[in-house]
């Protein structure tokens, strides 16, 4: 999908604890650094439908699964993925794309490492219903 780029990452191996990439400011997707922060998303729940008007995500999921779905609503595309420590890939939307994800495991995390500050204004969010999506 146009707007929409799934990033392998790289897992190191430490018998300490392992290391999860996430992003360097050469990867394809960057579009600058305005803030990182973590969701927690419970099982069987959906967040969404959002869209962000200037915000490019950058989405990361260390801890569970999580399927992501993005909707294009100017050609009537869906995309989706789901992306786990076994599906270890980065996801970059760009803006003007409504996104919606569920909580695949009992514990579900993600990182997003936004290209702009959170901005109350920047967003618009939809009923669930507004979109038809089967989950």
């Amino acid at each position: 999908m146009d707007g929409v780029i799934l990033t392998p990452l790289k897992q190191i191996y430490n018998p300490k604890g392992d290391i999860f990439h996430a992003m360097k400011s050469s990867d394809n997707g960057f579009a600058g650094f305005g803030e990182a922060y973590f969701s927690i998303i419970n099982q069987n729940e959906i967040k969404g439908w959002k869209k962000h008007t200037k915000m490019t995500l950058n989405l990361v999921v260390p801890i569970g699964e999580i399927e992501f779905v993005i909707y294009n609503e100017r050609n009537k595309e869906f995309f989706n993925v789901k992306l786990s420590k076994n599906n270890y890939q980065r996801l970059s939307v760009s803006p003007n794309l409504w996104m919606a994800f569920k909580g695949i495991e009992k514990y579900n995390m993600l990182l997003n490492l936004a290209s702009i500050e959170h901005d109350p204004n920047e967003a618009l969010n939809i009923d669930l219903d507004k979109i038809r999506y089967e989950w």
